[in-house]
């Protein structure tokens, strides 16, 4: 599989403007992806039943710190509260809350992070609570399509434009709402087709398709473990070969030994947020391929036309769906003003058993996503596993993005990840030779900064 296949089958081969973009790699070193959570720390009472923690992780996935915290305090994992997931090779700033003691979680030392307690309180946090996310982000290597170096003079130039074709072409400081390659998994997007077997009830291919399913780039010791599981499928001669760091991949192979044929207890073993996330992912593939067909429709994203499906757009960014409203002749106009004016969106299906669909042209565009990622005739229902059966939702087409500032960042020579010691390959997009840049800009919950990153930059997928 090529990047140009993994971009087309993500529903992520369609550009709103025409651009070179910047090329260069993201996350070259941890320290130059961070994320701040923007939120409302929740109200404090020294009689409450929860701890309230501002946690800085470097180099974690949240799942993983989440799990090693709850070790620690001595309670269950789904004890502790967030309002979102943060990238793993980053340095991620959230708040957490916590159903322990006070001096438990302040007794608590975990590597590469750090726990400020801000006291106790009488409520949780849920997912997307939080206002934003407060991004700094380097790129390294930029270059032009060709691969050869360019100055951070010409990078920043290339920045600005695309910024106000953007601007131009779909609304001011606004991009597409594209999720993101890490939803998917750049260098094996995986997860959307876990999620496709787990809605068709297929929980032995699930499985097989999480242990062995081939990246377009992954260590020798990983590749041959998939190599291995995809000829063979011997669980106990695969985890003999497993490398230690594939600790999701080796829980359901230890399961298929203790319970040969047992699939669904297999696919079990995966945490539940990230079992819900393969469904979310086969949601999002929809999504990503309803939006490139509108793109290429030549229909906006901003403006409504008669047949979209529009929603009360909130401060933070996020929709209310159940005020979604249908657009016609009667109130295009209307809806047009509103949508300007940032108090409307027009939105896009995250299919399910209860979803609503646009009609008219913009039907037509949803429809072809649907056909596009095989889910016409999908029920949505999965009696197996019943919480993850969904019932769908919708999302907008696009999405502003707040406070952006671009600088020349410095060359620095160590702490640099492997990939970058070894030099670009063929179709990579970078040069070590090429200028550093610093973006610094905030986005709403629920939006990737790598999508942004991508109208920018115009990298493949595995540069992110």
């Amino acid at each position: 599989m090529t990047q140009t296949t993994v971009e087309e089958s993500l529903g992520l081969a369609v550009w709103p403007v025409s651009s070179e973009g910047i090329g260069g790699l993201l996350k070259t070193r941890v320290e130059d992806f961070r994320v701040e959570e923007v939120s409302k720390t929740p109200a404090l009472n020294d009689k409450g039943r929860f701890t309230v923690a501002r946690v800085t992780m470097t180099n974690w996935e949240t799942n993983r710190y989440l799990r090693r915290l709850a070790s620690a305090c001595g309670i269950r994992r789904n004890r502790i509260f967030s309002s979102g997931l943060k990238d793993k090779r980053a340095i991620t700033t959230q708040i957490l809350v916590i159903d322990a003691p006070r001096k438990r979680v302040e007794g608590v030392e975990i590597k590469d992070s750090v726990i400020e307690i801000l006291g106790r309180t009488h409520h949780k946090v849920g997912m997307g609570d939080h206002d934003g996310n407060r991004f700094t982000i380097t790129v390294r290597g930029c270059c032009d399509v060709n691969g050869d170096p360019i100055d951070a003079k010409e990078a920043m130039r290339r920045v600005h434009d695309i910024r106000a074709r953007l601007s131009e072409s779909i609304g001011c400081d606004a991009f597409p709402n594209w999720i993101g390659p890490q939803r998917f998994g750049s260098y094996r997007p995986v997860t959307p087709e876990v999620g496709r077997a787990v809605v068709g009830g297929d929980f032995e291919r699930a499985v097989d398709l999480y242990v062995g399913m081939e990246a377009t780039r992954e260590g020798a010791e990983s590749a041959a473990f998939r190599e291995a599981w995809r000829e063979f499928r011997d669980p106990v001669a695969c985890l003999d070969m497993a490398p230690s760091r594939l600790g999701y991949e080796c829980a359901m192979l230890r399961h298929l030994v203790d319970r040969p044929d047992d699939y669904i207890g297999a696919f079990r073993t995966l945490p539940h947020s990230l079992q819900l996330l393969m469904v979310h992912s086969i949601q999002s593939l929809a999504f990503n391929h309803t939006l490139s067909a509108r793109i290429d429709a030549g229909l906006p994203l901003i403006e409504p036309v008669v047949g979209d499906l529009v929603a009360p757009l909130q401060a933070s960014g996020r929709i209310d769906v159940g005020k979604m409203a249908p657009v016609s002749k009667t109130n295009l106009e209307r809806c047009k003003r509103n949508c300007s004016l940032g108090r409307l969106a027009v939105t896009g299906p995250l299919p399910g058993k209860e979803a609503s669909f646009a009609d008219g042209v913009p039907g037509e565009c949803e429809t072809r996503g649907l056909e596009a990622t095989n889910l016409s005739g999908v029920t949505w229902v999965v009696p197996e596993i019943p919480r993850l059966t969904t019932s769908g939702t919708r999302r907008p087409l696009s999405v502003p993005f707040k406070d952006l500032r671009v600088e020349e960042a410095p060359e620095v020579t160590s702490s640099l990840f492997e990939r970058w010691e070894e030099g670009p390959v063929k179709e990579d997009k970078w040069h070590p030779d090429g200028a550093c840049l610093r973006l610094r800009f905030t986005l709403p919950p629920g939006t990737y900064a790598t999508v942004l990153m991508r109208e920018f930059m115009r990298s493949p997928l595995n540069h992110y």
